[in-house]
């Protein structure tokens, strides 16, 4: 995945969910944040961002605040771009999802299954019939000691997916939870508990039950971001 005109700046503060203060050049700017999680950890005052600038002359922000760096490393925290990573790795097969071929007939987004719409579908067409998998796709920003960990803030949306994967399972289709690391060198993912106690719990039932969770980390550039290698999951 790659972005368009990417300016350098730095990060002098957050007003609210949506927006941050960017200085560039010696001019401050408002720019658009491509998600609302709290990314306390990484958007400190200082730090060094990557902002695309927008080539839409209507929208009242001129810029999105796309990449982060801490420490030396990149993080991406645009909250759009896992659902295109997970998809573009799943077909240039740096995504294996277990249990399926690779050789996929049907490949659809946002499709509906009971209460949810879950973000990629599959179809594989097998001798004795068609295969079907359903994935969920979470993005994870925050790392603790090189530990990555979902979520940063408590998610009752995730635990109905989570639950909608569960009766996936349950019917004899497949189903993944692929939590995709937008960052690259963490050395293990693990459910936030701290956060959300519910959510890992619910996770450790789900993968109990049939439901396949992976974590894949990204490599990382100011204007790119794509799936890269399998993180190891503890529960």
């Amino acid at each position: 995945m790659i972005y368009k005109n990417i300016e350098e700046g730095r990060f002098i503060s957050r007003p609210n969910r949506f927006l941050a203060i960017v200085e560039m050049e010696g001019t401050q700017h408002v720019v658009h944040v491509k998600n609302t999680s709290r990314c306390r950890e990484l958007l400190t005052e200082g730090a060094k961002v990557f902002v695309e600038k927008s080539g839409n002359p209507q929208r009242k922000t001129g810029y999105s605040l796309i990449t982060v760096e801490k420490d030396g490393r990149l993080f991406n925290i645009d909250s759009q771009a896992p659902n295109k990573i997970c998809l573009e790795g799943i077909i240039g097969k740096q995504i294996v999802l277990p249990g399926m071929t690779g050789y996929m007939e049907t490949v659809r987004t946002e499709k509906a299954y009971g209460d949810s719409r879950l973000d990629i579908y599959i179809e594989e067409r097998l001798e004795t019939g068609i295969r079907k998998a359903y994935i969920e796709v979470k993005g994870v920003t925050l790392e603790e000691d090189g530990v990555a960990r979902f979520p940063d803030a408590p998610t009752e949306r995730g635990l109905r997916h989570i639950g909608e994967l569960r009766r996936i399972a349950a019917s004899g289709d497949l189903a993944y939870i692929i939590f995709i690391l937008q960052m690259k060198g963490s050395r293990s993912f693990e459910p936030n508990d701290r956060m959300h106690p519910a959510f890992g719990e619910a996770l450790r039932f789900a993968a109990a039950e049939g439901v396949r969770p992976l974590a894949y980390d990204c490599l990382v550039g100011p204007d790119r971001i794509e799936a890269a290698d399998p993180v190891p999951i503890i529960f």
